[in-house]
């Protein structure tokens, strides 16, 4: 019986350090035309459209260094690519000795067994325990109905090298009219940047498909944990708490 709870690899960005812009896309694959502007500081730049609304770029020839290449690839693309793509595509990007700069992983609860609600309680009255300093919530409503969107959950800061969002993808899709709204839930997707998204990407490449859902649960977990606990415990006690129930 298949979980109710699925992993989505949904961003990848990365940068070789020499490489060539026909051999970049057609590893990548799909169609890309040259733009008119730049991109991250690369004079020149490429994109590809997906059906879904994926959006990916590729830069090049910056002055600092003529041979480098960056591209950037939205969830729109990635987050249909087999295992096996992905495994290809990081496996060469590490024997063109390139890095990742960000990876994104969404890990997705789609029955919405813990409610966003339950969450955002338990982050305020400080049971998560986390390296993380920082908590922001933004509301979304429509302008025009006065009617609540929903919220997101930031936790830590968008300069650290991770962080995580929470929020009801079930309620964003319905919003937007997405035939599949009713397929998804709460989502707990953590961004992760250069040396964090490095490792990770590393670990995927070599793991077995089977092994990446757990993988990615032991990030998130060390980054965050919910416990029975309180802020005004020492930091000891509070990482040897016991786990709430619903995060068990």
């Amino acid at each position: 019986m298949s979980s109710p709870f699925s992993l989505t690899l949904d961003w990848l960005s990365f940068t070789l350090p020499s490489g060539t812009v026909n051999e970049t896309m057609e590893m990548l694959e799909g169609d890309w035309i040259k733009d008119k502007g730049g991109f991250r500081g690369y004079p020149h730049c490429w994109m590809t459209v997906a059906a879904t609304r994926g959006v990916g770029k590729l830069g090049t020839g910056a002055k600092r260094a003529p041979l480098e290449v960056h591209v950037d690839l939205s969830a729109g693309i990635v987050s249909s690519w087999p295992a096996a793509k992905w495994r290809t595509v990081l496996q060469w990007i590490w024997q063109h000795e390139g890095h990742l700069t960000r990876l994104d992983c969404a890990l997705d609860d789609r029955e919405s067994t813990v409610p966003l609600s339950t969450i955002k309680q338990a982050i305020e009255a400080g049971q998560c325990v986390t390296r993380a300093d920082r908590l922001q919530i933004i509301s979304a409503s429509s302008i025009h109905k006065g009617t609540p969107q929903g919220e997101t959950l930031y936790v830590g800061s968008p300069q650290s090298q991770t962080m995580l969002r929470i929020y009801d993808k079930r309620a964003e899709l319905q919003t937007k009219e997405r035939d599949d709204w009713a397929s998804y839930g709460i989502r707990w997707e953590l961004q992760l940047k250069d040396d964090r998204a490095q490792i990770s990407g590393t670990v995927l490449s070599h793991i077995e498909e089977t092994d990446w859902r757990e993988y990615i649960i032991s990030v998130l977990r060390s980054y965050v944990d919910f416990r029975e606990t309180s802020r005004e415990e020492p930091d000891d006690d509070r990482y040897r708490s016991p786990l709430l129930g619903w995060w068990k």
